[in-house]
């Protein structure tokens, strides 16, 4: 309903597990890691435990998406509210695991399954068992838990268990007769709410990913939602999905603090329906009026008449000498401002017609970067990479594009529905130039944003010359240009010589990104390395918003 009003192409705020809009704070970072740590390394448990609604099955979710080894099979139990048996057989079908004999039989269910781990074992296979909300395992099968660790070989454990649940969880396992299996786990982490800060970042960043394109909420409206929320994600989102609803019902464009503190009453149930509907048709009044108010002073501050029509009539009706004069230079000034009135950007892309194309606008891209571009041949990424440079195409904000801080394609999308491909060459406060099929145009920002909606594609320059996400493990002359760059853009990032992609580095990336509101994950993929040329400056890049001081160049071996 209130997606297209605000520019998105989703809603961002819905509370099912979107690996897609995985905000990684510091702490979700660390759960993470216990995680990746979880299913890469042999033996016992992993727990992690969190507040409802605080992201554990959305981290679950990206393991298992995102960063599952290849050799790993996996047996979630979603449901452990089971007996002994039901959580047995629950295995052996995640596992896919034909059962000889009984399936009543419990000694049946754990010879097929420690048969088919030896098996796993001698083919270079791993296999983890994830139990969620493990709070609500009764002792009886929490201790056949315990049993499922005894199946191993002389030097490691077969099956890889990590149990993720509420607090409850840890009080359960603190348990005198569970103390053997207390014992057994090697990795633990507790998941904290985020903090004010990080509640402000995760709203921008859900924002992000659904396409927004500015501001949507101020930061009144940000320091509210921690407040009432906590820091508690699910909650944030539920606050947030309905201001939005609000906002959009209201015509608002922005987000305020009281907007807030009404979407999170109407959530709560706090607002009688009898009060809901009076408020709402005050409101509506209240909006009412103040359009009206707003439109009497628009017109009372006017220095001129919008249009010639009140002076032609006026012009018929006998006057003074006087009057008339003044009314037929009212009328000269109203004629040149008509004259002179600017074509809109929507007029310009009409009569641009055929000059919209992709073609034509890689070919004004291409011209930035002092590159000839073959016109009806292959396609202009490939083109591009033949140069030494690399595209990226993605959707994000204007504020996100003007960070990256290179020309770039954009999409525009006029009232017909028609797309229009032109070149975003500069920007300069709230002015950006266009080039449309090669002519540069100036328009407002807002009456850009207005036709576009996040899709863009640009060219940059890669280390080496070419596109390379770096990631912990990674090695070689790209990681030296990383800890170079970083520290030279701020000591504060300094991290040594090493051409290892290690777990300081890791750490070291994630501040940086998070110090420039990127995605904080902590791999140095394009986004990263492109923020970090823009700040060195000294590539010869085209840029947006050419920078006030360049840093020295730091050139690959």
């Amino acid at each position: 309903m209130y997606t297209s009003f605000f520019g998105l192409h989703e809603k961002p705020f819905s509370i099912t597990p979107d690996p897609r809009y995985l905000f990684l704070s510091e702490r979700h970072g660390e759960a993470l890691a216990h995680l990746v740590y979880g299913v890469t390394e042999s033996g016992g448990f992993v727990q992690l435990t969190g507040e409802v609604g605080t992201g554990k099955t959305t981290l679950v979710r990206t393991l298992l998406l995102n960063r599952m080894p290849d050799n790993a099979e996996v047996a979630v139990v979603l449901n452990p509210q089971i007996t002994v048996h039901e959580f047995l057989l629950t295995i052996c079908e995640e596992l896919h695991i034909d059962v000889p004999g009984e399936k009543d039989s419990i000694k049946a269910l754990t010879d097929a399954l420690n048969y088919h781990l030896l098996s796993a074992h001698a083919q270079g296979r791993r296999t983890i068992l994830i139990v969620d909300e493990a709070q609500n395992l009764a002792p009886a099968v929490l201790e056949q838990v315990r049993m499922l660790t005894n199946l191993e070989t002389a030097k490691q454990k077969l099956l890889q268990i990590i149990l993720i649940g509420q607090p409850e969880l840890r009080e359960l396992l603190g348990r005198n007769d569970l103390r053997q299996l207390a014992q057994r786990i090697t990795g633990r982490y507790h998941l904290e709410p985020l903090t004010s800060e990080e509640t402000a970042q995760y709203v921008e960043h859900r924002l992000r990913v659904a396409g927004a394109l500015g501001e949507v909420m101020d930061s009144g409206a940000k320091k509210e939602i921690y407040r009432l929320s906590q820091g508690v994600p699910r909650l944030v989102n539920v606050i947030c999905d309905r201001a939005l609803l609000g906002a959009y019902a209201q015509e608002s464009r922005t987000i305020n603090r009281r907007l807030i503190r009404r979407a999170a009453a109407e959530v709560s149930g706090e607002l009688e329906s009898a009060r809901g509907i009076g408020g709402f048709a005050i409101a509506a009044g209240l909006v009412a009026v103040a359009l009206i108010a707003a439109s009497f002073w628009s017109v009372s501050q006017s220095p001129t008449p919008t249009a010639p029509v009140p002076v032609v009539a006026a012009a018929a009706v006998e006057s003074p000498p006087e009057q008339a004069t003044e009314e037929a230079i009212v009328e000269e000034v109203v004629e040149e401002v008509v004259e002179e009135t600017p074509a809109t950007l929507a007029d310009e892309l009409a009569m641009a017609g055929e000059l919209t194309s992709e073609d034509f606008a890689f070919a004004s891209l291409f011209e930035l970067w002092q590159l000839d571009y073959s016109r009806g041949a292959e396609d202009g990424c490939a083109q591009a990479a033949a140069a030494g440079l690399a595209c990226l195409s993605q959707r994000s904000s204007w504020n996100a594009l003007r960070q990256l801080n290179r020309p770039a394609v954009l999409s525009l999308i006029d009232d017909a529905g028609n797309s229009h491909d032109v070149v975003l060459t500069a920007i300069n406060d709230d002015d950006a130039t266009l080039s449309i099929g090669g002519v540069a145009v100036t328009h407002p920002v807002r009456e850009v944003t207005d036709m576009w909606f996040g899709q863009f594609l640009l060219l940059w320059q890669p280390p080496g010359g070419v596109s390379v996400s770096l990631l912990p493990g990674s090695r070689g002359s790209n990681v030296i240009w990383l800890r170079e760059s970083l520290a030279t853009i701020d000591a504060q990032y300094g991290s040594g010589n090493s051409d290892i992609y290690d777990a300081e580095l890791q750490d070291i990336v994630r501040r940086f990104q998070r110090d420039h509101r990127l995605d904080v994950d902590g791999l140095a993929g394009q986004q990263t390395q492109i923020v970090i040329n823009s700040l060195l400056g000294a590539d010869g890049s085209p840029r947006l918003t050419p920078s006030q001081t360049t840093m020295p160049q730091l050139a690959l071996e």
